[in-house]
């Protein structure tokens, strides 16, 4: 797997998080074909992620990934349940730039923190990313330390779709 330095975002490296988190959005805008969801600004841009809490809440984690030195994606981590059921961490946000996907570099980024923070965690799937539901049962099921998988299929007024959750532990 490749070499993905992960570290928890400075303060004064937010913006750096988000400026990438419009290249997030702007992937993510596909799925919100239809509805009035993740229209462009009249700046030309999209809507600024709230990233307040990341740097305010102790349950909430932002990361980035750099490979080589360079900024290749970056990961939210919180500690909201989208299925109301208890829990330690939740995945809200993962984001890998287009040039280092399909070859190893999210599967390297999740189990880097994964491993990082252990305990019972969630990952939730928007039901429209379906490529992303793929990614995330295989990402979760090769960690080498992961147990108690579970999906569930959710369809609440907080959430529609697959929601992984599973223990990771110590290693």
């Amino acid at each position: 797997m490749p070499d993905v330095d992960i570290a928890i975002a400075r303060a004064e490296e937010r913006p750096i998080l988000a400026n990438m988190m419009q290249f997030y959005v702007h992937d993510f805008s596909e799925h919100w074909a239809g509805q009035e969801t993740g229209e462009l600004e009249t700046d030309g841009r999209f809507f600024d992620y709230p990233l307040d809490p990341y740097w305010r809440d102790p349950g909430h984690v932002p990361l980035l990934f750099r490979i080589g030195g360079h900024l290749a994606g970056f990961a939210l981590i919180n500690d909201h349940s989208h299925s109301d059921r208890p829990l330690e961490r939740n995945m809200a946000e993962f984001f890998v730039v287009r040039k280092h996907r399909r070859g190893g570099v999210g599967t390297a980024a999740v189990h880097g923190v994964f491993s990082l923070y252990p305990g019972l965690w969630e990952a939730a799937v928007a039901r429209r990313n379906v490529s992303a539901l793929a990614f995330w049962r295989a990402a979760v099921r090769s960690h080498p330390q992961v147990s108690e998988i579970e999906e569930d299929d959710f369809t609440t007024d907080h959430w529609n779709g697959p929601i992984l959750r599973f223990r990771i532990g110590p290693s």
